[in-house]
């Protein structure tokens, strides 16, 4: 299986037939996408989707008077869909990486992640060289894959690559794989829910999660972060973050913190310009 590419997401989106998604049209819907899968991010209930992304990006669409309507669609199609005016950005837990900088704009950052490690319950993971001579469930695309796939020769383990990450958990339970790899975050609550796996090994790193735009919808991306800084000063991030994930949002946390200009410090795309939050 060949890891995709930003490179190939791009070329696949010129084979998706675009859907009118307005960058910024108030009397249209707010088209976004995401994953379902991720736990407790965005998951599929009786009454649709629910989960901290979700309540987040409700908020976001209250504040700005827009209805929200989330594109399901699987990480490994996300950025095509995003490039092909699908969607007009992505709301799933997505890391912020120099790479993908080059090709879209980040908001500043609102979530703190790094490598979580699963396993079945009853085994350990002494860190990265407890891995060597097994196998290691990945979701397609993701940074996790990524990450995978350029440790792999180094810590002597096996990549196999799924497309969900429910499916990444069911090979470590029927032992088709030793550990999965998600974010710190999404492993911490899946084990939590689930007494056949526990965390293995967490390896904290600076990663952060931001929203993905296209090149091109930059003051479209000012105004989401502009709403997003203002739910970090009122202190509603945080609350979904405690109502989620089950505890306290730490005071220098990104779910905090509100940066300086516009998009991540250190990446392409940033705007340094100062401004101060107009919140309602």
């Amino acid at each position: 299986m060949k890891h995709l590419s930003l490179g190939a997401a791009l070329a696949a989106a010129l084979f998706v037939s675009p859907v009118a998604a307005q960058d910024h049209d108030p009397a249209t819907p707010m088209v976004v996408g995401s994953d379902f899968g991720v736990s407790p991010w965005m998951v599929r209930s009786a009454s649709g989707p629910e989960g901290f992304g979700v309540d987040m990006i409700n908020e976001i669409g209250k504040r700005l008077d827009r209805e929200v309507v989330i594109e399901d669609i699987n990480f490994s199609g996300l950025f095509a869909a995003l490039f092909a005016k699908r969607v007009e950005f992505t709301v799933n837990p997505l890391n912020i990486t120099a790479d993908r900088a080059e090709r879209m704009l980040f908001t500043e950052p609102f979530f703190a992640t790094g490598n979580g490690f699963i396993v079945r319950e009853g085994e350990t993971l002494d860190g990265f060289e407890g891995l060597r001579g097994k196998a290691v469930a990945v979701n397609r695309g993701t940074i996790s894959d990524t990450w995978a796939t350029e440790n792999a020769e180094k810590y002597g383990f096996e990549v196999q690559r799924y497309e969900t990450f429910p499916d990444s958990v069911q090979a470590v339970i029927t032992q088709r794989v030793f550990a999965a790899l998600n974010e710190i975050p999404t492993a911490v609550y899946a084990a939590s829910q689930n007494s056949a796996i526990t965390i293995g090994f967490r390896d904290f790193n600076g990663r952060n999660f931001g929203y993905a735009f296209r090149l091109e919808s930059e003051d479209y991306r000012n105004t989401v972060e502009a709403v997003i800084e203002c739910m970090k000063q009122d202190g509603t991030l945080a609350g979904l973050y405690e109502k989620w994930y089950g505890e306290t949002a730490a005071e220098d946390s990104p779910l905090r913190k509100v940066y300086p200009g516009y998009g991540a410090p250190g990446f392409k795309g940033y705007d340094e310009t100062p401004h101060e939050p107009s919140c309602q």
